[in-house]
């Protein structure tokens, strides 16, 4: 299993470039988040199945998300601590491109637009807000107003242009118009807790889940919010990221405060499929690989990257046509 260390960094997310199934990039901040600076890790798995740096990158604040562009392999955002998002081109790490300054506190979360008729990011933040920006402007396109508290995380569908979900630690998950901004289209109390993390099923445009503080997961069917239709549980703590995987309708991975990284097929089971415990602290990260099918990276507080297969979705991957 390929591994890196990040030394005296904390990881909180981990991506895989969009264009090269061997490339990822990793955003850490030192001292746990709470000062210190933070490095943004270009890495690479090495034909001989090793985990190797290409380059980095420096903020004086933690950084706290990463995501690809989807339309320049070297260019990637980044979201800070002191409420600023980073462009990058990786190829010449020394300092971002541009740096898109409006929110009020942390950026937790920020996304790329995934329908390809658009090339917008999302940015969520402590501020309660989430903004839209055109990577190519300085000034956001629009802000998103509603949540009563911290914003962890707002992801685009990735079937509907202008359609994005937000959760925050109010408890509700909220899906937007990006063109109207003056209001959710729909909201829902997703959990009796703080709601961290949302993802879109790849499969089904209706499809959506999330991951809360009660260390519970649930999917949500857009045409009928009033029940979840499936509540994965085993996580002991809070579950910090999910996401649906790419090659198989019903299978989620989630990463957890428990250490733990658990692979869950909602049609087989309420509980998890594997249970991965490679990491010994928290679990920040978390991706699935568009390239190769059933392939993860992770990564946490240990200063720990891993890239691995499950042997869940080894033996699943077999069986599926």
């Amino acid at each position: 299993m390929p591994t890196y260390l990040t030394p005296n960094r904390h990881g909180y997310s981990v991506r895989f470039s969009p264009f090269h199934p061997d490339k990822l990039v990793c955003a850490t901040s030192q001292y746990f988040g709470l000062a210190g600076g933070g490095t943004l890790f270009v890495l690479e798995v090495t034909p001989d199945g090793s985990l190797v740096e290409v380059s980095t990158s420096q903020w004086p604040d933690g950084l706290f998300d990463v995501v690809w562009s989807e339309t320049d392999s070297n260019v990637a955002v980044t979201a800070s601590g002191d409420g600023v998002l980073q462009i990058w081109n990786v190829t010449c790490p020394q300092l971002p491109t541009q740096t898109l300054r409006e929110h009020k506190k942390e950026v937790y979360s920020v996304d790329w637009s995934q329908t390809r008729q658009e090339q917008l990011v999302l940015s969520a933040s402590w501020d309660c807000s989430v903004k839209l920006w055109d990577p190519n402007r300085p000034m956001s396109l629009a802000t998103f107003l509603g949540h009563s508290q911290l914003v962890y995380n707002a992801m685009w569908s990735p079937h509907v242009p202008s359609c994005f979900a937000s959760v925050s630690g109010d408890g509700t998950l909220r899906l937007w118009n990006s063109l109207v901004p003056q209001r959710a289209t729909m909201s829902l109390r997703a959990h009796d807790a703080e709601v961290l993390s949302c993802s879109w099923s790849k499969y089904d445009q209706n499809l959506l889940a999330t991951g809360g503080s009660d260390g519970l997961i649930r999917g949500w069917d857009l045409r009928n919010f009033s029940l979840p239709i499936f509540e994965q549980k085993g996580c002991e703590y809070a579950v910090r990221r999910i996401q649906f995987s790419p090659h198989s309708p019903s299978v989620l991975a989630s990463v957890a405060y428990d250490f733990t990284t658990r692979i869950w097929d909602f049609k087989v089971s309420c509980e998890a499929i594997e249970t991965i415990k490679h990491h010994s602290e928290f679990v920040y990260g978390l991706d699935f690989n568009n390239h190769v099918q059933g392939q993860i990276a992770d990564c946490g507080w240990d200063s720990l990257v891993h890239v691995f297969t499950p042997r869940s979705l080894a033996g699943f991957n077999k069986l599926t046509p």
